[in-house]
């Protein structure tokens, strides 16, 4: 039999630990002087506090370590400690991919202007209008005047606060004329559709985003590094790209100081079904 502090050298752990381990039932002395109160241990226990320590080390929780020394199977809670690692590596991977792209474009202008960010986009409400716009100066007219046939048709439809407005290109190719569009406008609930007016459930999906400050003109260049981001950081786009309208003419005097969002449905390439 050892004395608590002999037994902690034999072991390498603590005092602390040991007494720790003591308070909660996962492994008690072999013997307690009811005199001394001192703490006796068996060189049969170093086995069993040499598992335990082997699975501290792969950071179960004391409560799990308690039902596999209680003689219950360790293979559910190994394989669940399994997955949490696999997940863990799988975040470090991807952590390490994105540093090193920004490693690799230090230098380069547009690494000071912009900077991808994963983000859940939630499911909303939108009324929405599929058109053809002859160039980009045209949503300057067309999206006020949506916005205001669909108040007049239902005066009491509220926008979403934060307002959530966005287009969506459908055409599969840049275009600067005849573009292919659907204009979408988050609301507070669904209505009946009238003329070219549909309301309808946008799914909640995974995104990339990249914050574009100033005129539309320039987008070309958040779109070039957005995609570029994409591919080599393992993902894959799964639906057409939105633009999230935040400033702009509407409030903002100059272009400048307009902020547009732009939103990349993604999935990583090792998930995709």
């Amino acid at each position: 039999m050892y004395r608590i502090g002999d037994f902690s050298k034999m072991s390498k752990t603590t005092i602390k630990a040991l007494r720790y381990y003591d308070e909660v039932d996962l492994l008690k002395p072999e013997y307690v002087d009811d005199f001394t109160g001192y703490r006796f241990y068996s060189t049969d226990q170093l086995v069993k506090l040499h598992y335990i320590q082997a699975l501290r080390q792969i950071s179960l929780s004391i409560d799990e370590i308690k039902l596999i020394m209680a003689g219950n199977n360790p293979r559910d809670i190994l394989e669940k400690r399994k997955r949490e690692l696999t997940a863990e590596i799988s975040r470090g991977t991807e952590q390490l991919s994105r540093i090193e792209f920004i490693l690799s474009k230090q230098g380069e202008k547009n690494i000071m202007n912009y900077q991808a960010t994963i983000k859940e986009l939630p499911e909303c409400i939108v009324y929405s209008k599929t058109m053809k716009v002859p160039n980009y100066d045209a949503y300057f007219e067309l999206i006020p005047a949506i916005g205001k046939t669909v108040s007049e048709r239902y005066p009491d439809l509220k926008c979403v606060v934060p307002e959530y407005c966005f287009i969506v290109y459908l055409d599969n190719e840049y275009k600067e004329k005849d573009i292919h569009v659907e204009f979408c406008e988050a609301v507070d609930k669904m209505m009946e559709d009238f003329e070219d007016i549909i309301f309808k459930r946008i799914e909640a999906v995974t995104a990339v985003s990249v914050m574009h400050k100033g005129s539309y003109a320039g987008l070309s260049e958040a779109y070039a590094y957005v995609f570029k981001w994409i591919d080599e950081n393992g993902y894959l786009v799964v639906n057409s790209p939105r633009e999230n309208y935040i400033d702009g003419i509407w409030n903002k005097e100059n272009e400048e100081d307009w902020l547009t969002e732009l939103q990349v449905p993604i999935v990583k390439i090792n998930e995709r079904v």
